[in-house]
């Protein structure tokens, strides 16, 4: 550290400091609660988003599952085919057989071809039945795909919509929370994000109320509250680790007890 970053170091109180954090967790606060108003938008924008690709995904397949079936339909008929012509040469042949024996032979493989021309058939009604169902699926599924896209675009234009409302604001917030930061040491700004990381309500800076810390609302001994309005050191709750600030810094009025 150089003997200038040290001198302005030291300028700056620990009450300077303080506000300064307080400030910051004002504005990151007013970013939460933009980034809440978009909601689960985001989220279901891309679960659509993944759900589409995974149906058109399934659409593929279903197509490469209907043209091997209509493939393997048109192979089974032309297998027909070559029987029937082996059946008619067959035929024609045992006109000219010259024994009983010639004749068993071929009436053998006459019979064997129209088993396989009734094999043929069978597996061609297997294959149609399986093409229809698998194009059947492939229409539930592509009207489940264009369904999805309509909702894709709905959340998507109401996510633009929130966005376009809301990005000139928090561009604002943001270059604010840097502005902020840099007034901060580091060490204890990364104090502040970790905190912050570790709330469920993103409260980093909280002020005491009703003799209480306003994160976790443990009661917070009365030497501590004194030392918390001094000002003169950094304290955190010891339930919650929240770093306190008293009412006067947040600019809030104290709630006294006959208020309630």
């Amino acid at each position: 550290m150089t003997a200038a970053e040290s001198k302005i170091e030291k300028e700056i109180t620990v009450e300077e400091k303080l506000f300064a954090l307080y400030d910051l967790q004002k504005v990151v606060s007013k970013i939460d609660e933009i980034k809440t108003l978009r909601g689960e938008l985001p989220l279901e924008v891309q679960d659509l988003e993944d759900e589409i690709i995974g149906l058109s995904t399934r659409i593929e397949h279903f197509e490469k599952e209907i043209s091997e079936f209509t493939s393997m339909i048109a192979s089974k008929k032309v297998a027909i085919e070559e029987s029937r012509i082996k059946i008619e040469r067959y035929q024609e042949q045992q006109k000219n057989v010259r024994n009983n024996r010639e004749h068993e032979n071929l009436e053998k493989e006459i019979e064997f071809q129209t088993l396989e021309i009734e094999l043929c058939e069978k597996h061609i009604r297997e294959y149609k039945a399986a093409k229809e169902a698998k194009t059947e699926e492939q229409k539930l599924t592509a009207a489940q795909l264009a369904e999805r896209k309509l909702d894709l675009e709905q959340k998507r234009g109401e996510l633009e919509e929130i966005i376009a409302e809301t990005k000139q604001e928090e561009e604002k917030l943001r270059e604010r929370a840097k502005e902020i930061e840099s007034l901060i040491e580091p060490r204890l700004l990364t104090a502040f994000k970790r905190i912050r990381k570790n709330a469920r309500n993103g409260l980093a800076v909280v002020y005491i109320n009703r003799d209480a810390c306003g994160g976790c609302f443990n009661k917070i001994p009365a030497q501590k509250q004194l030392d918390i309005r001094l000002r003169k050191k950094v304290i955190v709750c010891e339930y919650c680790g929240r770093i306190l600030v008293d009412q006067q810094l947040a600019g809030v009025a104290p709630v006294s007890d006959s208020a309630e």
